[in-house]
């Protein structure tokens, strides 16, 4: 069984989300998502809109996900490619070069985001 790993917040769960989820899981069997703790948020200077209990329900209840584990910290994710036994990362390519050094233990592919929809994007139209 080939094992995909992505990470994000996952605020706001829209259309490109959901792209970058099933393009993911193309790509493997199962599917794991790290999503990133409120307290995490914090120190990256992020405010979600939607709590981490929610946010994780929203991806669970997708059918490409198997499997939501939280991001607590940047250094985990070493730990988390070792004790899943991940065989691909997937990050969005405005991540590009970022996590290469986990190619010492999987492959690391970033794919194209999703044009004309963000979550940034959205919450700029909710402040409107």
């Amino acid at each position: 069984m080939k094992k995909v790993l992505t990470y994000g917040t996952f605020d706001l769960l829209h259309y490109g989300h959901i792209e970058l989820l099933r393009r993911a899981k193309e790509l493997g069997d199962y599917l794991i998502v790290g999503l990133s703790t409120d307290e995490f948020n914090e120190v990256k200077g992020k405010k979600s809109v939607l709590d981490f209990n929610k946010r994780k329900q929203l991806l669970e209840s997708i059918k490409y996900v198997d499997l939501v584990i939280p991001e607590n910290n940047w250094d985990q994710k070493i730990d988390d490619v070792i004790s899943h036994k991940i065989d691909i990362f997937v990050m969005g390519d405005d991540w590009i070069n970022k996590f290469d050094f986990l190619k010492v233990y999987c492959e690391v592919k970033y794919l194209p985001r999703t044009d004309l929809i963000s979550s940034s994007l959205l919450k700029s139209i909710i402040k409107k």
